[in-house]
């Protein structure tokens, strides 16, 4: 009888010693988690239809953003978001289908909230916004209000947004 009391004791002790092990690696690997983010505007819309509040992309922007799933092809997309209108849905939707990646909807009022955060903590992530929306979500993100709105005949460039423990870099480039 003593000898499983004390087998008893010991399976106990061990299975705690290799939960406070498992719960300090958890910790300790949140500490190291490194968060990318990838935002672009949009590829060219159709601007035939000035009254057309959600216009498509042209012909030279589905061949931009083809462009812009051969340029995601060797970065791994855990990720994607873009608002609700045509254009960016249709400017994702090549690296979503490329990476079997869904598209998820994101709320351009309301940039980078808690939710958002902890959705995409670990990750990364690629966001496809406007030429107002894109600058004022890296603003958000790195607490500055530092990058102004794209120019409207603008649409290949790229803010690449690392957050890393204490550290957020932000790399700008144009992709043609």
């Amino acid at each position: 009888m003593k000898n499983s009391t004390l087998i008893a004791f010991a399976l106990l002790f061990v299975v705690v010693a290799c939960n406070e092990s498992k719960k300090k690696t958890a910790s300790a690997s949140k500490e190291g988690v490194t968060t990318t983010y990838y935002l672009i505007r949009h590829a060219e819309k159709d601007r035939s239809d000035p009254s057309n509040g959600n216009p498509e992309l042209t012909p030279e922007g589905i061949e931009r953003a083809r462009k812009w799933a051969q340029y995601f092809e060797n970065i791994k997309i855990d990720q994607i978001y873009s608002t609700d209108f045509s254009r960016t849905m249709q400017t994702a939707a090549y690296v979503a289908s490329q990476k079997q990646v869904m598209i998820e909807s994101y709320d351009p009022f309301d940039l980078y909230n808690e939710n958002f955060k902890t959705l995409t903590k670990g990750s990364n992530v690629l966001v496809v916004g406007h030429s107002n929306t894109t600058p004022q979500f890296v603003n958000v993100i790195i607490e500055k209000d530092k990058y102004v709105d794209i120019p409207d005949d603008e649409n290949g460039m790229l803010f690449m947004v690392t957050l890393a423990n204490d550290t957020t870099n932000v790399q700008l480039f144009t992709v043609d």
